[in-house]
């Protein structure tokens, strides 16, 4: 199996939302790559600076590409919002969260990558797990044990973003997954999972078949739930070309993610800023 084998259906959308007067996000669809950018401070500096990340990943279409190229392409994204960021009193940044797909060792993989509090999940079965680690002071609180998980909806501070394209932590952190078969994978800001529970994402996206009517449907529920944040989702499924299941069992989640990459790749983060 190699990269070129894999036979994707994608969507993707966004969403003002009911509360905001403009649009700061950004999506790509641009096979093999795939992101979505929340962008930050205010009306013109955040809409720039996710669509510079749009621009810096889109010479990827239709190229193969590793590991390398995701960096460089962060790097350039990175430069790009320093200098919009130094024209403008609020500064500016984004987040960004990805996948694309990439080759190792002759097999298909997800190439998954964050940098903020956008998220990546995988949709398998009627199983849904977030495969990325949102940098956020909520976070950062769980993982010292000073907050329990099931607290973090009501954490008053839940949007404080401890790295963001733009600021002085840009690092990215990056998980290699087998591609497989039936799988579905969400890209999305937190406008959907700020306002809509994991439990109603794996409801949304097991009861809605083509990736376009589960895009939307998870548009619609955010709005209906306040739609207090712009809104924005990528929905891709494995339709062939993958493996018939995942090499590992009896994990899942954050773990099986890390565990699983920490042999492939030197280290999970990216650093983007040392140019």
């Amino acid at each position: 199996m190699t990269v070129a084998s894999v036979i994707l259906n994608v969507a993707s959308l966004t969403d003002t939302g009911l509360t905001r007067t403009a649009n700061e996000d950004s999506v790509l669809d641009a096979s093999p790559v795939f992101l979505v950018a929340d962008g930050m401070g205010g009306h013109e500096a955040g809409d720039r600076a996710s669509a510079a990340v749009v621009a810096a990943f889109e010479p990827l279409r239709g190229c193969a590409v590793d590991v390398g190229d995701i960096r460089d392409a962060l790097g350039r994204a990175s430069a790009v919002v320093d200098d919009i960021a130094a024209g403008h009193k609020r500064g500016a940044g984004t987040t960004v969260t990805g996948v694309a797909l990439v080759e190792h060792e002759g097999a298909p993989h997800w190439l998954v990558f964050n940098v903020g509090d956008s998220r990546v999940y995988r949709h398998h079965g009627n199983e849904l797990t977030q495969l990325t680690i949102d940098h956020s002071l909520g976070q950062e609180l769980v993982d010292a044990g000073e907050l329990q998980a099931e607290d973090l909806a009501s954490f008053a501070q839940r949007n404080v973003i401890t790295r963001a394209i733009g600021a002085s932590d840009s690092t990215a952190d990056s998980w290699l997954l087998p591609v497989v078969n039936g799988e579905r994978l969400l890209l999305c800001a937190d406008g959907l999972s700020g306002e809509v529970s994991d439990e109603a994402i794996r409801a949304t996206l097991t009861m809605n078949g083509r990736p376009e009517t589960a895009a939307a449907a998870l548009i619609h529920r955010a709005l209906q739930a306040g739609g207090r944040d712009n809104v924005s989702v990528v929905v891709i499924d494995v339709v062939a070309g993958g493996a018939s299941t995942r090499p590992e069992s009896g994990t899942a989640g954050r773990v099986a993610a890390s565990a699983f990459t920490d042999s492939m790749l030197e280290g999970t983060t990216i650093p983007v800023r040392a140019r």
